[in-house]
């Protein structure tokens, strides 16, 4: 084994029962035996230099090449194992520490998000068959933190819960206008116009999902405007303005635009919510795997870096909220289902390819279940009176469109021309997995 990494894994895992397998048939033993047995092998000696190097980048990287394979245990296993033993040194040598400095000083350079850059960095993620997406999303297609009151909560009615409680919080009322930056496959602006009769205007930068949400909305007859459209072009202005799971795309670099535009949009006596990934810690940079293969441009911010922003914009931040676990039963559920149909995603696209998205969604739990990872919703208007000045309408809100939903056949599924898995037979029960009591 190489000498790096046999002396890196060697000071790092202390925790779990970790056995590795090197390219010249040598097992080690590593950590106290604890946990689930996970044995790891690796197929060369360059792919050992490579993780002994950069382990924050070249990890995924040789498990989706095939240079790294998971022979006991699995993947999630692995990156659990590596967070449990975060509290030691992670960067026992000079370069490893040198590799993270470099990251955080090249944030800046590697969110420079033009509108070009933007556009491209949308379309190497989001414009990904939607076939793909829905082997793990629920049937509207949420590509975002769902709420789960309990962790057996099933994935659709999570994502209903989810919607419902962003709805509350916009104090919405029939006939207003609202924009959704970001708006994605259209299940977030299509349950507004449903439950409030809103006229929304969404906005996304993906092809694939602007077909699907426009073929939703004309297919349902609602007013719902859907556009391939940058937020920093729009002119009009709005009542109500939501962005889920958008501003992590947004860029360092942009922040204080986004919110200034905001501020611009909204009219002077509108609510905005805001439902983002941040970090429960410091400013940081994007984990290089992510930036490099997932999220390209990405960056989750902390709590801090949203409020300066925030602050230069003259919008006020009214209702704060933390969404802590939620987010790792939502990437459970995603990647449960993305591994029980993981042999249609290789017929998609290959094996990298799947190796890749199994990284992605199994380091994204652990983050959330074990690291710094949570979701920020916040509240933003112009006049502190825009809201009550209590949060108990938040709950009367939620029950009061419950009855709505009930009323108006929420929720609205993507099929049968987008969602061809679900019938008409079975769309029945779905709908009963949000509502029990409808």
């Amino acid at each position: 084994m190489n000498t790096i990494l046999r002396s890196f894994l060697g000071r790092f895992v202390s925790r779990g029962n970790l056995t590795v397998i090197s390219s010249n048939g040598d097992r080690i033993a590593y950590g106290d035996g604890s946990g689930p047995a996970i044995v790891m092998r690796f197929n060369s000696a360059s792919a050992e230099r490579a993780v002994a190097v950069n382990p924050a980048l070249k990890l995924g990287e040789c498990f989706m090449e095939g240079e790294v394979d998971i022979l006991e245990g699995s993947v999630y296993d692995l990156i659990m194992l590596a967070h449990l033993n975060a509290g030691r040194e992670l960067m026992p040598v000079f370069w490893m520490k040198a590799l993270d400095k470099a990251r955080i000083a090249q944030r800046r350079f590697r969110q420079m998000n033009t509108r070009l850059r933007a556009r491209d960095n949308v379309h190497r993620h989001y414009d990904l068959s939607a076939d793909l997406y829905r082997m793990f999303l629920d049937p509207d297609m949420q590509y975002s933190c769902g709420w789960f009151p309990t962790p057996d909560t099933p994935l659709a009615t999570a994502q209903l819960l989810k919607k419902r409680h962003i709805a509350a919080k916009m104090l919405l009322r029939d006939g207003l206008d609202v924009l959704d930056i970001g708006c994605g496959w259209g299940g977030m602006g299509l349950y507004l116009s449903r439950v409030a009769e809103a006229r929304v205007t969404g906005v996304t930068l993906s092809d694939e999902q602007l077909a699907v949400a426009q073929r939703r909305a004309g297919r349902d007859g609602l007013p719902a405007d859907f556009r391939l459209q940058d937020y920093r072009d729009i002119d009009e202005t709005f009542d109500r303005i939501v962005s889920v799971g958008m501003f992590e795309h947004v860029g360092v670099n942009h922040f204080d635009t986004f919110f200034r535009k905001s501020a611009a949009m909204l009219r002077k006596d509108g609510v905005m919510l805001l439902h983002t990934i941040g970090r429960a810690e410091p400013p940081g940079a994007t984990n290089p795997f992510l930036q490099k293969y997932i999220f390209p441009g990405g960056y989750i911010p902390a709590l801090s870096e949203i409020s300066r922003a925030i602050e230069k914009s003259g919008l006020i931040a009214t209702d704060v909220e933390i969404l802590r676990l939620h987010y790792a039963e939502t990437l459970k559920a995603w990647r449960e289902a993305f591994l029980a149909r993981r042999d249609e995603a290789k017929a998609l696209y290959d094996e990298a390819f799947c190796r890749m998205w199994e990284f992605y969604l199994a380091g994204s739990e652990v983050s959330f279940r074990e690291g710094s990872m949570v979701v920020y919703q916040i509240q933003l208007a112009h006049r502190s009176d825009a809201v009550p000045v209590t949060r108990d309408y938040i709950a009367d809100a939620e029950a009061q469109l419950a009855e709505l939903e009930c009323k108006r056949g929420i929720p609205g599924p993507a099929w049968p021309d987008d969602w061809p898995d679900v019938t008409e037979e079975e769309a029945p029960e779905w709908r009963r997995q949000g509502h029990a009591a409808c």
